[in-house]
C-alpha cells in the first residue's frame, strides 16, 4: 500500500470552500480505497493519502492538475503495511478556534502515524497557530 504526503499553498485567484474539498475528497477517496488526512486553513494544504498504489498515484495526478493548490511539494512517497488513518479525516481550525485543542485533534487524527508524518502535521499546526 502506498502513503503519499504532500503540502501546498492555497491558490487565491481559486478559491473553494474549506467544506466543497471535504465532500468531493470524501466521495472520491471512498471510491478509490484511499484513507488519510487532510489539514487545511486558510493559505496551506498538507495531506497524507494511502492506499492502492494506482489509486494514490491517481489522485495525486488530479491535485497537481487542480486550480486551488499552487507550490505542491510532495514531502514523502513511502510503502506502508498497514493503513496509519484507517478511515478519512479533515482537520480544520476555524479563525479563533482555540490552537491547544486543535492541535489536540491532530495528535489523535495522527495517533498511528509514523513518527516523521505525525512531526509533520503537528509541526504545520504549530506554525499556523504562531502565524
Amino acid at each position: 500500500m502506498l502513503q503519499l504526503v504532500y503540502i501546498s499553498s492555497a491558490n487565491p485567484a481559486a478559491p473553494c470552500p474549506t467544506q466543497d474539498i471535504l465532500t468531493i475528497s470524501r466521495r472520491n477517496n471512498a471510491r478509490d480505497r484511499i484513507t488519510g488526512l487532510l489539514y487545511a486553513d486558510a493559505g496551506r494544504f498538507l495531506q497524507a493519502l494511502e492506499g492502492p498504489e494506482d489509486a494514490v498515484e491517481a489522485a495525486y495526478a488530479r491535485i497537481r492538475q487542480d486550480a486551488r493548490h499552487r507550490a505542491i511539494v510532495m514531502l514523502s512517497r513511502r510503502t506502508v503495511d498497514r493503513r496509519e488513518f484507517g478511515h478519512w479525516e479533515m482537520a480544520h481550525r476555524a479563525p479563533g478556534a482555540d490552537a491547544a485543542a486543535f492541535l489536540a485533534d491532530v495528535q489523535r487524527l495522527t495517533a498511528a502515524a509514523s513518527a516523521e508524518v505525525r512531526g509533520t502535521f503537528e509541526g504545520l499546526v504549530q506554525a499556523r497557530a504562531l502565524a
